[in-house]
């Protein structure tokens, strides 16, 4: 559909629009038809609300399916905890990897649209695959146990692999149907990323409640087909949006332009930079679609790629010999994402808490709604998904628009500094995780302790999934170079990955130490019980407090992208300022 051809558009086409139309968007996007979008009948929250349906019923799949998972290995299938906890930690570090490569595909090569469709198929076949081995007499696992668990690790790790395409893909697509350089889509992007994480946190808040109880009390096989049912509504649901999209065409590789970029500096590391940046090869804006970057003075070796050097012939203008301006910046962003990424590090390690120790928590305590109704484990979890969709709605609609009007700019605060608010909260969360895992291990009868004295971790922890996680993929879709932006919010997903990897090497390093090798008894015994939980709460607090000082230090120092437009620049930081006041926390 939408994508079909995009690699042959016509663009003559798209030629015989001149630039000045304003009727028509002129930001590198084509219709689908391979023309410059009319404004007015493509994208905006016209093509969004497509795309953002399908986000849900993604997020009701996963979610539905990960929260469970550890019950469904013990008791179904039969395994012990520990392969158990094996397979949910490969399962999840698959499935937190592969929107690096989905990313890198959308970009390069297939094109947002058309992974986002492969993906999907991909994903609903998992779940129709764990469907069949639930429903096919033949194939449960009372009849014939191993081929059912052969089935059940080949659906869910087709999930995974549709989970790689569909995330980075899908939300980058959803962007795209802003124009960055039209000053009303540019704020409504910014709303954009929130209503996306209100999707989610609906799509999660149902996945832990709704899918759970139907697989604990209908069964498996009856979740999973709602799964499948809900899904392929959803495909059918973003198909119909095609004419309304805006498509962006595959580049090729986009890490080729970063390479040539260094390899250019360091072929000519012998030259001097000129005095003025004006100097620096840069091409005509009339004589590219592509947006133009303002020049900054950070790594400023790498400026060198950009010298013209005189005489030679062509072998001195060839692409690994000479860069423009807005190469070299964006492999400055590029390069100026490792800190940033660096530093919300130990943010994901305290978000792995809450699918974790924080669930692990709320089993053992007081779960009963009344005389009849005991909540299950997993839906604990939806605590924090409320404490999301509550601070993405009041930011969106209360907290911006009053920043807007008290700063001027049409982003309240800064991209970094709402991700620098969510770490503080989760900070904040850990302390208080602490002190009532503190108390409930002082309590006489700990299983008596109701379940809802986690409720203040779980909504600081959503209150901080709200500030920083919306910031973080917001951050990683805007600063990385245009043609990058799926495998950016592959980067943003492997925050969390890498989170989720760090908490687990943590957690045996803290037990190796305060076991003293296993020769006494440490922080984490058998049980919660003979655990000392909220020591390591308290630990993963401080390493917070110290890991904010040292991103408020990397992000003080960032500079955000500008772009160069016909008769202004736009920061993506704060609206249309001039280049030299582009930076900043």
């Amino acid at each position: 559909m939408g994508s079909v051809g995009l690699r042959g558009l016509d663009h003559g086409a798209a030629e015989d629009c001149g630039g000045g139309d304003e009727r028509r968007v002129h930001d590198s996007s084509v219709d689908h038809r391979g023309r410059p979008p009319l404004r007015s009948a493509t994208g905006s929250w016209k093509a969004a609300m497509f795309i953002i349906m399908i986000e849900f019923s993604e997020r009701l799949s996963y979610f539905g399916l990960a929260t469970s998972m550890m019950i469904y290995l013990t008791k179904v299938l039969q395994e012990e905890m520990k392969f158990a906890a094996k397979n949910v930690n490969y399962w999840t570090s698959v499935t937190t990897l592969m929107p690096l490569l989905g990313g890198f595909l959308a970009d390069g090569y297939l094109g947002r649209f058309s992974t986002v469709l492969y993906s999907t198929l991909i994903y609903l076949a998992g779940l129709m695959v764990l469907a069949i081995s639930q429903l096919a007499p033949r194939l449960k696992p009372d009849h014939n146990l191993h081929l059912h668990e052969t089935l059940f690790f080949v659906g869910i790790y087709l999930v995974s692999v549709g989970t790689g395409g569909h995330k980075p893909a899908l939300e980058s697509f959803g962007a795209d149907q802003f124009d960055d350089s039209h000053a009303a889509e540019r704020v409504q992007k910014m709303s954009y990323f929130n209503w996306w994480n209100c999707a989610l946190c609906f799509g999660v808040l149902l996945g832990v409640t709704l899918i759970v109880y139907l697989q604990e009390r209908v069964g498996w096989g009856a979740a999973d087909v709602v799964l499948a049912g809900v899904m392929a509504a959803s495909l059918v649901v973003f198909l119909a949006g095609w004419r309304f999209y805006r498509y962006r065409v595959p580049e090729g590789n986009p890490l080729t332009p970063l390479v040539r970029v260094v390899v250019a500096a360091a072929r000519k590391w012998h030259l001097e930079l000129p005095a003025d940046a004006n100097e620096l090869y840069e091409l005509k804006p009339q004589n590219i679609k592509k947006r133009l970057l303002c020049h900054t003075d950070q790594l400023r070796f790498l400026d060198k790629a950009a010298i013209v050097e005189h005489g030679g012939g062509e072998e001195r203008c060839g692409a690994w010999r000479l860069a423009t301006v807005t190469q070299v910046e964006e492999t400055k962003l590029a390069l100026a994402m490792v800190p940033i990424w660096v530093a919300t590090l130990p943010f994901g390690i305290t978000a792995a808490q809450v699918s974790t120790f924080f669930i692990k928590q709320g089993s053992v305590m007081d779960r009963h709604l009344g005389p009849h109704f005991v909540l299950p484990p997993a839906s604990t979890f939806a605590l924090a998904a409320i404490g999301m969709i509550i601070t993405v709605a009041v930011y969106d609609k209360v907290l911006e628009p009053y920043l807007q009007r008290l700063t001027g700019r049409d982003r309240g605060i800064s991209i970094l500094k709402r991700i620098g608010v969510g770490i503080a909260f989760a900070i904040v969360a850990m302390g208080v995780a602490a002190s009532v895992e503190r108390r409930r291990l002082s309590n006489p009868s700990p299983a008596d302790m109701s379940v809802f004295w986690l409720l203040p971790q779980f909504v600081l922890m959503g209150v901080g999934d709200g500030f920083a996680l919306v910031g973080l993929q917001e951050y990683f879709y805007d600063q990385v170079p245009d043609s990058m932006r799926s495998l950016g919010i592959g980067l943003y997903l492997s925050v969390i990955g890498a989170g989720s990897l760090l908490s687990s090497l943590l957690i045996t390093a803290v037990d190796h130490v305060t076991s003293h090798g296993g020769r006494t008894a440490g922080w984490f015994g058998k049980d919660l019980n003979s655990s000392r939980l909220d020591l390591y709460y308290w630990l993963l607090a401080c390493i917070g407090v110290v890991n904010l000082v040292f991103y408020m230090v990397v992000a003080t120092r960032y500079s955000y992208k500008t772009i160069k437009a016909a008769s202004r620049v736009v920061d993506d930081k704060a609206g249309d300022v001039e280049c030299a006041a582009a930076s900043g926390y």
